[in-house]
C-alpha cells in the first residue's frame, strides 16, 4: 500500500465500509470526507489504477453503473497497514 496516494487510500477503506459502492456514492462519501468537490476525472482514473493494481474488482450493477469491492489482496493491504500504523501510536489510539 506503500506505493498509493492518500486519496487512493481513502478509495479502498470507504470501498471496504460500503456494501457494493458505485462510483456516485464513492464520490459522495470522499466529498463529505474532503468537504470538497470531487471530480469524475480524479476519481475514476484512482478507481482504475486500484483495479489494475489487483487491490479492488469492478463489476456492473447495470448497463451503466459499475459497482466495485475490494479483493482479498485488497484486504491484506487494509490489513498490514492498519499493523503498521498501529506500532506508531499509542495503545489508547490504536484500538
Amino acid at each position: 500500500m506503500y506505493d498509493l496516494t492518500g486519496f487512493q487510500r481513502d478509495l479502498l477503506y470507504i470501498i471496504a465500509g460500503l456494501d457494493d459502492p458505485h462510483g456516485l456514492a464513492l464520490k459522495s462519501e470522499l466529498e463529505k470526507y474532503y468537504d470538497t468537490e470531487v471530480h469524475h476525472g480524479r476519481l475514476y482514473p484512482n478507481l482504475d489504477t486500484l483495479v489494475e493494481k489487483g487491490l479492488v474488482e469492478k463489476g456492473h450493477a447495470d448497463k451503466r453503473t459499475n459497482v466495485y469491492a475490494l479483493t482479498d489482496r485488497g484486504r491484506r493491504e487494509i490489513d498490514a497497514r492498519r499493523e503498521w500504523e498501529s506500532q506508531y501510536l499509542p495503545a489508547e489510539l490504536a484500538a
